[in-house]
C-alpha cells in the first residue's frame, strides 16, 4: 500500500492518461491522483475520430474512456481545458495556465502529439482542417456532410493513415477527393511501395484522385472560403476544404523546458524513456505517442502513435510509478478500416530494415497478410480482411527465428506451425 500522502500526477488526459489514472487505483494507490488536460472533454480514445465517428456511424458519446461520473467516484481529480506550462523538476511542481501550482511525488506525461501544420500560404482560411482532437472532428464530419451534399471537393494534403481513413470517409459522404503526396505511393515509408499500391489501387476503385510526387504550395481562397489548392509543379486542383495530414509531432515542450532528455527528430523525436518508461528523471515517466522507449524486445528505442500503445502504455506506467518491476515490450499494433477492408499490423519495419516483402493470400480479392521480413525473420505483418491470426503473426515477430518462405507464402499451412516450438 502507497503512503496515503503522495500526489500522483498525470499531465495529458487522454486514453494512455486515463487507463494510468485507472490502473494506480486498482493497484492499490490511496493517495492523490490528478489528470491535466488541456482538452475541456473528457479523456476520449482517437481511432473513432477518422473511422466510425467521422462516417457518422458512431455518436459522440461512445467515444470517451469511461462515464463522467467515473472520475469522482475513483477520486481522480480532474482539470480539464487547463494545460500544463511549466515543469519545475527541483521543486517537483507543475504550473497550469490559470496559475495553479501543483505539487507531485511522481509525474507521468502523457501529452501526445499535435498535427504537424502546413508553412503555406492560405491555411488560414475558413476550411482548411486538421484531425487530432474531437473538436476536429466535429468540425470535419460538418465539413464532410456539406461536401457530400452540395457535390463539393475535399483536398488531403498527404496519404498516411490519417489520410487515407478520412479519404474513404468523404467517399462515403459523397465528396470528390483529392490526395496530394509528394512521395510515389500511399504509406510508402511504412508499408513500401509494393503494399502502398494496393492502397493506391482500393482508393481509386472508389474514385479518390492521387496526385503524387507533388507538395502544395498554396491554398487559394475568396471571401476567407477555400477554392482550390496549388502544388509545386505548377498544378491547381479545385477545393472546397483542405485537410492537412501530414504526420504528427510529439508535444515535449514540458519535457524540453525541464531539461528531460529527449530524442531528435531524426530518429523519430519524443522524451527518451527506458523499458519501465522513466525518463531520465526517477520521478518522471512518459508514455504514449510522447514517449520514445527502448523497447527489449526489439532491440532498439521506438516511438508508437497508435491506439494500442496508449491502451496497454498507460496501465505500464501506472505500475512502473508505483515502483513495480515493468518492462514496457508489447510488439506495435494498429488497426485500420477503408470502405470493406479492414486491416490490423503488427510489428516494426521502418524503411530500409526489411530485404522482403512477401504476401500469403489473393491481393487481388483483398484477403492477404503481408508480412516484411530481413534475412528470413519476420519484423512486421498485416493481415487485410483476414482475422485470428494477430497472436501467430506477433509470435514469429517475437521469435526472431527464420521462416520457411515458402510455408509463410502458402494459406494452407497454419501459421502457428512455423514457429519454433512447433517445430517448423
Amino acid at each position: 500500500m502507497v503512503d496515503a500522502h503522495q500526489t500522483f500526477i498525470i499531465v495529458g488526459a487522454g486514453l494512455a492518461g486515463a487507463k494510468a489514472a485507472e490502473t494506480l487505483r486498482s493497484e492499490g494507490f490511496t493517495g492523490r491522483v490528478i489528470l491535466i488536460g488541456d482538452e475541456r472533454d473528457h479523456p476520449y480514445e482517437r481511432p473513432p475520430l477518422s473511422k466510425g465517428y467521422l462516417l457518422g456511424k458512431e455518436e459522440r458519446d461512445s467515444v470517451f474512456v469511461h462515464e463522467p461520473s467515473w472520475y469522482a467516484g475513483a477520486d481522480i481529480e480532474l482539470h480539464l481545458g487547463q494545460p500544463a506550462v511549466h515543469l519545475d523538476r527541483e521543486a517537483k511542481t507543475v504550473r497550469l495556465g490559470d496559475g495553479t501550482l501543483l505539487h507531485y511525488d511522481k509525474l507521468l506525461l502523457a501529452t501526445g502529439s499535435e498535427p504537424r501544420r502546413l508553412d503555406i500560404p492560405g491555411t488560414g482560411l475558413a476550411g482548411v482542417h486538421h484531425l487530432r482532437r474531437l473538436a476536429h472532428a466535429d468540425l470535419l464530419r460538418k465539413a464532410l456532410a456539406s461536401l457530400g451534399r452540395d457535390n463539393g471537393h475535399l483536398l488531403i494534403a498527404g496519404a498516411g493513415w490519417i489520410g487515407l481513413e478520412v479519404a474513404a470517409a468523404a467517399r462515403s459522404y459523397g465528396a470528390e477527393v483529392t490526395v496530394v503526396e509528394p512521395l510515389p505511393s500511399p504509406l510508402h515509408t511504412v508499408v513500401g511501395p509494393e503494399i502502398g499500391q494496393f492502397f493506391a489501387d482500393l482508393h481509386g476503385e472508389h474514385g479518390v484522385r492521387f496526385h503524387f510526387g507533388a507538395r502544395l504550395t498554396e491554398i487559394v481562397g475568396q471571401d476567407g472560403m477555400v477554392l482550390a489548392a496549388r502544388t509545386d509543379d505548377g498544378e491547381e486542383h479545385p477545393a472546397h476544404a483542405v485537410l492537412a495530414a501530414i504526420g504528427a509531432a510529439p508535444r515535449t515542450a514540458l519535457a524540453e523546458t525541464s531539461g528531460l532528455a529527449l530524442v531528435d527528430r531524426e530518429h523519430g523525436g519524443g522524451i527518451a524513456v527506458d523499458a519501465s518508461l522513466r525518463t531520465s528523471d526517477p520521478d518522471v515517466f512518459a508514455v504514449g505517442d510522447v514517449a520514445a522507449a527502448q523497447h527489449p524486445g526489439l532491440g532498439t528505442r521506438v516511438r508508437v502513435e497508435h491506439w494500442a500503445n496508449a491502451l496497454n502504455g498507460g496501465p505500464a506506467a501506472a505500475r512502473a510509478m508505483l515502483g513495480q518491476e515493468v518492462s514496457y515490450e508489447r510488439v506495435p499494433y494498429f488497426f485500420s478500416d477503408q470502405y470493406d477492408v479492414g486491416l490490423e499490423y503488427s510489428g516494426y519495419a521502418p524503411a530500409g530494415s526489411y530485404d522482403q516483402v512477401l504476401v500469403r493470400g489473393d491481393v487481388g480479392k483483398r484477403e492477404f497478410i503481408a508480412f516484411w521480413l530481413s534475412d528470413g525473420r519476420v519484423l512486421a505483418g498485416m493481415n487485410v480482411n483476414v482475422w485470428d491470426v494477430t497472436e501467430h503473426i506477433q509470435d514469429l515477430i517475437r521469435s526472431k527465428a527464420p521462416v520457411d518462405r515458402e510455408k509463410l507464402a502458402d494459406p494452407s499451412v497454419p501459421l502457428d506451425s512455423l514457429l519454433p516450438s512447433q517445430g517448423a
